[in-house]
């Protein structure tokens, strides 16, 4: 999907391969500039920043869970992009940890990891980045990567699923207390897609249950999800600030 090219100046959290990758590659085609963001896949960020299509893209580094290191990365994307004028909050981390199973020490750290980096460092990003819109003038936009696991649970990744509901009720809030200053915050929900984490589960004996839970027969592409991300970050989708748009192939209808 190509929309009019405003030369934006894009940062993407999570960005060296999966989704964030195809987010990067999405807003670059489209004409865009873009911050690849990475925590510790210098190899794949970096091969990531090759695929971009353009030139003036730039590497970001740090840790998201850490308040300090998050600041750092909203100001060296608006150093080396002279500013931010959309953010795509794509970074997360999923561990299995179904409660029966799950020891009492390693339930507590998969909480606060995934409350760190899911929810407080999307936060923290936020705050960065939507003051460095403010501070500019013109107006921006915020993309959060939610889940269809926030609707319908996630019952071996229950804190991945309580954060990315967590994610959508801050886009919400934020769409509000935003608004007055142009910038318009939406969420995407999307069900399961296909990526190189993934690919095991998708090829072996889950896969086709996996695939059988969309009347489709079919999981997502990680493109068809950065299509929606890219038409939500637009001119055209300013009055969709404060949604929620599910892209689960029909695999989950919320009422």
């Amino acid at each position: 999907m190509n929309l009019p090219s405003t030369g934006r100046r894009v940062l993407v959290s999570g960005a060296s391969r999966g989704l964030g990758r195809a987010v990067a590659q999405a807003f670059a085609a489209n004409g865009d500039r873009v911050a690849v963001h990475y925590g510790t896949r210098a190899d794949d960020a970096a091969e990531t920043l090759a695929s971009l299509d353009g030139s003036g893209h730039a590497l970001v580094h740090g840790d998201l869970a850490d308040p300090g290191e998050a600041a750092r990365v909203a100001d060296a994307a608006v150093r080396a992009l002279g500013g931010i004028d959309v953010l795509v909050n794509n970074a997360a981390v999923n561990l299995r940890h179904p409660l029966p199973e799950t020891p009492y020490d390693e339930w507590v750290d998969s909480w606060q990891r995934h409350v760190s980096v899911n929810l407080l460092g999307t936060a923290y990003l936020s705050h960065r980045a939507a003051h460095a819109m403010i501070e500019r003038g013109g107006g921006g936009r915020i993309v959060n990567i939610g889940s269809r696991g926030a609707f319908r649970g996630e019952p071996d990744h229950p804190a991945y699923g309580a954060t990315k509901a967590a994610v959508h009720a801050l886009g919400q809030s934020l769409a509000v207390s935003l608004a007055p200053h142009g910038i318009a915050v939406a969420s995407v929900a999307p069900g399961f897609f296909e990526t190189e984490r993934v690919a095991p589960r998708l090829n072996g004996p889950e896969g086709e249950a996996i695939r059988a839970q969309s009347p489709f027969g079919r999981v997502a592409t990680a493109a068809e999800v950065a299509a929606a991300v890219l038409w939500l970050a637009s001119p055209a989708a300013e009055w969709s600030s404060g949604t929620i748009l599910d892209l689960n192939g029909a695999s989950h209808l919320r009422t």
